[in-house]
């Protein structure tokens, strides 16, 4: 999802497993990163060494909520909380949920009827585009003077 505006940019299906979440964010950054560093929030299932790694290997800031537990402490760093962007980024990643929750209720998709993750992929996908065809309107009627 992009910040401005609430719309995805992008989405994929992955098995149920404990890191296929990271793994798939990684792989959705790596489209849309370029020369230009952008930022990623995240919650905090998404504070580990390696995403965290791999994330600015490929010229993204992390903005993931900080797991800081008795027994670890967070690998988001100072350089990274520092910032103003990363409390505005940690505020606005709960609009993600909003899109979620419109594919679930609407789109049909809190009980797929379909079997294999092939077609399960592109109903989410194709779900996720009607969510940003329904939102369009009221956006080009609040940008119009």
């Amino acid at each position: 999802m992009e910040n401005r505006n609430g719309l995805m940019v992008g989405g994929v299906a992955t098995r149920a497993t404990g890191d296929a979440e990271p793994l798939a964010a990684v792989e959705l950054v790596k489209g849309v990163a370029g020369a230009r560093r952008i930022t990623l929030g995240a919650d905090k299932a998404y504070d580990t060494a390696n995403f965290v790694m791999e994330c600015r290997e490929e010229n993204v800031t992390p903005h993931v909520a900080q797991n800081i537990t008795t027994t670890r402490g967070s690998r988001i760093d100072g350089r990274t909380t520092r910032h103003p962007g990363y409390a505005v980024s940690l505020r606005i990643r709960k609009r993600i949920e909003e899109g979620f929750g419109w594919t679930k209720e609407v789109a049909g998709l809190a009980q797929v009827k379909l079997r294999g993750l092939t077609r399960v992929d592109f109903a989410f996908v194709l779900g996720l585009a009607a969510y940003n065809l329904v939102r369009l309107p009221r956006l080009l009627a609040e940008a119009s003077p």
